[in-house]
């Protein structure tokens, strides 16, 4: 692996991947470091955490749910990436965990946006990783969000959005295309309050910013969105303004104990 690493990046000095690897900062899909002297294997997937100068402290706390040998339910706070990237290392959710918990090899099996707070699930161990991201690509998953949004009384809910998502210009955004829908959201309210409501959101597909866009789509751009209808320029975060949209329950029938699972994130969005 040393050698490959020294071919495929050139620029970086066969001492210093030595150094990382040595570190365990270099680790493989199993979350099993790789060390100078691992054999390389072809088509391997293979993670370096890299270290982020003076990355600040995200000032909320994540909470664990629940935990099993196989799984652990995390209820994420407003502004905390799940996984490494940009200017985000260890302030993350799995970097977290995975040193509160001692499980170097917990890997997510879904994710939320970094601006969302609720429920996310990891998987410990290898063995059963499959048969739990199976239940999210064969669409076994019951998840239910909740947002604050503006109010439009011409609108008839409940309703369903169906639409094509994909990348927008700006790398941040997506953006809704003409041709075969490819993202699927139920929408209601749950109650209305002068020109905001509460709704809640159901997907059924897991398009990336999904629920925001269709939201935005709609006339109903989530409170605090600072990505949609219109960007905010990068560094601008507001503590004080998070996203009003929150990853509120999961349910599924665990694929390793056979139980129905139901879980319920104990955040709450901005009261009226």
């Amino acid at each position: 692996m040393l050698d490959f690493f020294e071919q495929r990046f050139p620029s970086i000095s066969r001492a210093l991947w030595q150094q990382r690897m040595e570190q365990g900062l270099v680790i493989d899909e199993r979350g099993i470091a790789v060390t100078p002297e691992s054999a390389y294997q072809p088509h391997q997937r293979v993670y370096y955490y890299r270290a982020v100068p003076a990355e600040p402290r995200i000032p909320f706390d994540e909470t664990v749910l629940y935990q099993d040998e196989h799984l652990v339910v995390a209820d994420k706070p407003h502004f905390l990436p799940v996984v490494p990237s940009g200017n985000y290392l260890n302030e993350t959710l799995l970097l977290r965990l995975r040193q509160k918990l001692g499980l170097p090899a917990l890997v997510p099996i879904h994710r939320i946006d970094r601006d969302t707070a609720g429920l996310v699930l990891f998987s410990v161990q290898a063995g059963s990783r499959a048969a739990y991201h199976a239940l999210f690509a064969e669409r076994q998953v019951k998840k239910t969000y909740e947002a604050i949004a503006p109010w439009r009384d011409d609108l008839n809910f409940p309703l369903t959005r169906e639409s094509r998502i994909v990348e927008a210009d700006h790398f941040m955004l997506q953006h809704e295309v003409s041709g075969e829908a490819n993202a699927i959201t139920h929408i209601d309210v749950l109650e209305v309050h002068g020109a905001l409501a509460r709704y809640t959101l159901s997907p059924v597909t897991g398009k990336r910013h999904q629920l925001r866009v269709h939201m935005a789509a709609l006339g109903l751009p989530i409170v605090g969105d600072g990505l949609y209808p219109t960007l905010t320029p990068e560094g601008q975060i507001d503590y004080q303004r998070p996203l009003q949209l929150l990853a509120r329950s999961i349910e599924f029938v665990d694929p390793v104990s056979a139980q129905r699972r139901h879980f319920e994130s104990s955040h709450r969005l901005m009261p009226w």
